[in-house]
C-alpha cells in the first residue's frame, strides 16, 4: 500500500486527506484520491476535482 497524500484546493486551500477522507462528504477514511469521484467537488468554495494539486505536509 502506499502512502496516503494530501491533495490541495488551489481556488480556497481546503485539504483532502487521504488517510482522514471526508466521511460527511461521502469520502470514507482510506480513500485514495484516485477513487473521489470526477465530479465530486470541494466542499468549501465548489472547485472541482481537477483544481487540486498534491501537496506535502
Amino acid at each position: 500500500m502506499t502512502e496516503p497524500k494530501s491533495w490541495m484546493c488551489l481556488i480556497c486551500g481546503w485539504i483532502y486527506e487521504e488517510a482522514k477522507g471526508y466521511p460527511e462528504g461521502g469520502l470514507p477514511a482510506g480513500m485514495s484520491w484516485d477513487q473521489v469521484p470526477e465530479q465530486w467537488t470541494c466542499p468549501e468554495c465548489g472547485a472541482g476535482k481537477q483544481d487540486f494539486e498534491m501537496i506535502q505536509i
